[in-house]
């Protein structure tokens, strides 16, 4: 039996995969401790893992973030960006590792995994010396030789001046990430570690091992990645206890489906919501809309008639039932939905998403409007689009089968029991 303390930054999206992990690690007969934030104690304690909450790290509602990061109003795209790597994952470093060497002191582990914006992690365990594996709940980020830098929602160039733009890009990087180095030298500084030029996209990966959510069909198929990363397919967490379905859902029977979704942040209906469902109001199908908020089951203004709506539905449910997804472009939602097989239409506007929606349209399993906020015309030409080309779906097979062959979570705590063997 080892010992490992699994962490992920307090967001929906970075814990559940790491839930999964800890309950295939637990059932694999570990000792699992976990450390995020205390909204999260039932869904860790239904992982078979001990919950190590936030204490001198400052916990936060990640539906809220502005409550705790006032910086954070009114910022979108670039700037939002940057405020929320520096204000959410970088300034609050100092304090989570205050609180990981509190619990290392009460009780050594044998590893540490952490999903890659767990920057107080990485501090940690280079200042301590402890093991520590990343688990990348995020498009993967390390640098590449090919392509545009991570981020960009660009994909590969295909032809000379292509090339180019992507060798200039690669060459502006350092340029671009300047701004986090400040911020990343008074973090180091602050825990005792002495100056080092890092960029952040370097400095939150393991640099002995990474286990990737996604698939090589999804990181535009790179030839340049290290050995010691694999590719683990989609993290599901430990499925709850069966709620009660909406009483809707047999509406479901026999219909084409289409689900919207705007995820759990800048989750304005206006953005995404509202253009799907004028763009899809008359047409015969049913239209069924996650507003992203637990118990959050209407919306702000009156929806058609082939529309329904709930806070949270159950993608194990919802996903097999389902012809179409529109996305703001989550990386966990988007992976459940090409491991069903599903194609989708993607407007990313912000943080990672753009670099979601490039890598699904790379594969040709979707379409990416290039746009968080789509007008109805555009989100119409798209859905017709997909409605009509078979190759969308054909390749979402491609990718789904793809995502199911890397091993999941259980393979992922294989992969980390024998990294813990070998420390």
């Amino acid at each position: 039996m080892a010992r490992f303390l699994l962490s992920a930054m307090p967001f929906t999206g970075h814990v559940d995969p790491l839930r999964a992990v800890a309950r295939a690690l637990a059932e694999r007969g570990h000792h699992v401790r976990f450390y995020t934030g205390a909204a999260f104690e039932a869904r860790v304690a239904a992982s078979g893992a001990a919950l190590m909450p936030w204490r001198r790290a400052p916990d936060f509602d990640e539906n809220d973030l502005r409550a705790t990061f006032p910086r954070l109003e009114g910022r979108k795209g670039i700037r939002q960006v940057f405020a929320n790597l520096e204000d959410v994952m970088i300034n609050t470093a100092p304090a989570q590792v205050d609180d990981l060497q509190a619990e290392w002191d009460r009780e050594p582990w044998d590893a540490v995994v952490a999903d890659e914006t767990s920057v107080g992690v990485a501090l940690f365990a280079e200042r301590n010396g402890c093991p520590w594996a990343t688990v990348a709940v995020l498009p993967l980020a390390l640098p590449s030789r090919r392509g545009a830098p991570n981020g960009l929602g660009l994909a590969p160039g295909r032809n000379p001046i292509t090339w180019a733009r992507d060798a200039a890009l690669r060459g502006a990087a350092p340029l671009l990430m300047r701004p986090l180095a400040r911020p990343l030298a008074r973090a180091r500084e602050a825990v005792g570690l002495p100056p080092r030029a890092v960029r952040f996209e370097e400095a939150a990966y393991s640099p002995d091992r990474v286990l990737a959510t996604g698939a090589p069909l999804l990181d535009f198929a790179r030839s340049d990645r290290p050995d010691h990363l694999d590719f683990v397919g989609v993290l599901a967490p430990p499925a709850s206890a069966p709620g009660p379905l909406p009483p809707w859902w047999g509406d479901l029977d026999g219909r084409t489906v289409v689900h919207v979704t705007q995820g759990t942040q800048n989750i304005d209906p206006a953005d995404l919501i509202r253009p799907a469902l004028e763009a899809l109001a008359h047409r015969n199908l049913l239209v069924v809309v996650s507003t992203g908020v637990r118990g959050r089951d209407e919306l702000p203004f009156a929806v058609p008639g082939n529309a329904r709506v709930a806070g949270f539905l159950p993608y194990d449910e919802l996903l097999p039932r389902t012809d179409v997804v529109i996305t703001n472009g989550g990386w966990g939602g988007t992976l459940a939905a090409l491991s069903h097989d599903v194609p989708l239409i993607i407007a990313g506007g912000d943080l990672d998403k753009p670099e979601v929606a490039a890598r699904v349209a790379w594969t040709g399993a979707g379409i990416d409007l290039r746009t968080g906020t789509p007008t109805a015309a555009q989100v119409a030409r798209a859905y017709e689009r997909v409605s009509a080309d078979r190759s969308m779906r054909d390749a979402a097979a491609r990718v789904g089968a793809q995502l199911r062959s890397l091993g999941g979570a259980a393979g992922a705590a294989r992969l980390l029991e024998a990294f813990a063997a070998r420390a």
